[in-house]
């Protein structure tokens, strides 16, 4: 339950501030479209960057994969013999 506490203390913040907009009758800053796209935006951004962390192994191997470093001959040798 501690780990749903902070997520139900901003829905119920959410929904007194929604009620007190509509009892003075005002509308809210946002189009709530354009602002829920960029609360997901956002969540999709930081679960990104954490997966990244999580997974850097994955991400180090793509980067050097993909560089244009030169091999010494060496390197290029283990790797034609391990293929």
């Amino acid at each position: 339950m501690s780990q749903l506490q902070p997520y139900l203390l901003s829905l119920f913040v959410g929904i007194g501030i929604g009620v007190i907009y509509g009892l003075v009758s005002v509308r809210s800053p946002a189009p709530p479209i354009i602002a829920l796209l960029g609360l997901l935006g956002m969540l999709a951004g930081e679960a990104a960057v954490q997966w990244l962390k999580g997974h850097t192994n994955i991400v180090q191997a793509c980067l050097h994969e993909k560089s244009f470093a030169v091999r010494s001959p060496d390197e290029a040798a283990k790797k034609s013999d391990a293929a």
